[in-house]
């Protein structure tokens, strides 16, 4: 069975990135394995390596256990902010810890703020496929519309209809 891992990739202390999580999980099919992994919790210091990510020689506890989940996963969810047009800096530190592990590895990306997160989500797919993941469409949801600033989700059939097609798109082509 395909192993799926979920990234919550807030960090802030009054974040409701668990909450759409939480929304994303209900709607994982049958046929993946879910590993829920949460960037405040990891606590990667900001990039501490020594040597390059792309050498794979890891000097960290952290970083070699970080390594080892990523490894261990064969298709993954990132549940993302958009802050200030961007995603988070915790994010992308979690995304450059690391490198050959990313590798082929398909990712969707649910992301959540103003506009669906449609800001965030396009810069974070230059990110990916620079580390060359493979980048399926995730739904984004907005504040106002379809998420409240204290995180009820009330998703639209639309953005059901793009989670459902996502974890499709994931199961193929899981790795």
């Amino acid at each position: 069975m395909p192993r799926l891992s979920l990234i919550i990739a807030s960090t802030r202390p009054q974040r409701i990135g668990h909450q759409v999580a939480q929304w994303v999980l209900d709607a994982v099919p049958a046929g993946f394995t879910v590993t829920v992994h949460d960037l405040r919790e990891i606590a990667l210091p900001f990039l501490d390596e020594p040597g390059q990510p792309a050498d794979g020689n890891y000097a960290h506890e952290h970083t070699r256990r970080w390594s080892a989940a990523i490894q261990a996963t064969d298709a993954l969810v990132l549940v993302m902010p958009e802050y200030n047009r961007g995603y988070n800096a915790s994010l992308k530190n979690a995304i450059d810890y690391l490198y050959a592990e990313w590798e082929g590895l398909p990712v969707g990306c649910v992301g959540y703020g103003w506009h669906g997160a449609s800001y965030a989500k396009s810069a974070l797919r230059q990110t990916l496929e620079r580390v060359k993941m493979t980048v399926v469409d995730g739904p984004g949801l907005e504040f106002g519309k379809t998420l409240t600033q204290e995180g009820e989700v009330s998703a639209s059939a639309t953005d059901d209809a793009a989670l459902a097609t996502m974890f499709a798109e994931l199961l193929a082509k899981a790795r």
